[in-house]
């Protein structure tokens, strides 16, 4: 496919998806649209990259082994851009939000982390790995070099046929639509309220807000050169300069006495210490990468 067409692709695909997720905000009740359709995309995308990962037939012990952390050379920035996307700073900030938006008291906050929060965060975590091992395994058979998704699933096609092919594409593509969907609205939302505005999901500048960082992405996609794997790469690991500032935030918050006995603890705040280390480490690295110094 020539490089004419694959943009031509990617701006078609973003502005159905565009037209899409703004569908969805102008329902009524914001939240519990966003909600459940987040629930069920979640659960599409889970059972894609499941079944891809079995019919890739990953080394599962070479996975296992995968967990010590590396640096391959030149890999910097897709690190950086992981750890961005598993390590959301901007989705820990915007919690809040969607706490205050579903009503959740106090006293629900021990329920509400076992049967929301925790799973969360552990369910991402595995779904990029089993990404990481399909990708990983489709390559290793071949020993193709590929740089875009169409590239990818083509390759995956021999290994587990059309049907295989069409379970992992199906898998990126609700990865792809709910994250939009989440992070617009939490985009809109936050620099609703940073702005002054009340009314929360429902309010109309919010609502106006989401739009425009829904348009500004399209803007994105239509006009940013080179390779669109590398637009999302880079565009993830730049939410990683912002991260130090909102962790930093987020810890003086949860130290305030505003908080009540909700208040971190000693070992919460010592996670929390090792977590910031991590992502300002990550911030600098970035730095050094964009400057040249690295």
């Amino acid at each position: 496919m020539s490089a004419a067409r694959v943009t031509a692709s990617a701006l078609l695909w973003t502005t159905v998806c565009t037209v899409g997720v703004a569908f969805i905000l102008l329902m009524r009740n914001i939240y519990t649209a966003v909600e459940r359709v987040l629930l069920v995309l979640a659960a599409m995308m889970a059972a894609g990259f499941v079944i891809s990962a079995f019919l890739a037939g990953p080394d599962w012990s070479a996975g296992a082994a995968g967990m010590v952390p590396t640096f391959p050379p030149g890999a910097e920035l897709l690190i950086i851009a992981l750890v961005g996307t598993n390590f959301s700073i901007n989705a820990a900030f915007f919690t809040s939000y969607a706490t205050r938006e579903r009503g959740i008291r106090a006293d629900q906050y021990r329920d509400a982390t076992i049967t929301d929060t925790i799973p969360g965060i552990v369910a991402p975590g595995i779904m990029t790995c089993l990404v990481i091992m399909v990708a990983a395994a489709v390559l290793g058979h071949t020993g193709e070099k590929v740089t875009t998704l169409v590239q990818l699933a083509n390759v995956f096609e021999p290994l587990a046929g059309k049907a295989g092919s069409m379970i992992f594409v199906i898998g990126f593509f609700v990865a792809a639509f709910s994250s939009m969907l989440a992070n617009a609205t939490a985009g809109g939302t936050l620099l609703a309220d940073g702005l002054g505005a009340s009314g929360g999901f429902e309010g109309k500048r919010s609502k106006l807000l989401v739009a425009c960082v829904l348009g500004f992405g399209l803007f994105a996609v239509a006009l940013a050169p080179g390779s669109r794997v590398q637009l999302i790469i880079f565009a993830q690991a730049m939410t990683v300069l912002v991260a130090p500032f909102l962790g930093a935030m987020l810890l003086v918050i949860a130290n305030t006495r505003l908080m009540g006995d909700l208040r971190n603890t000693w070992w919460q705040n010592l996670f929390v210490g090792i977590g910031f280390l991590a992502i300002l480490l990550s911030s600098g690295l970035l730095v050094a990468k964009l400057t040249g110094i690295a």
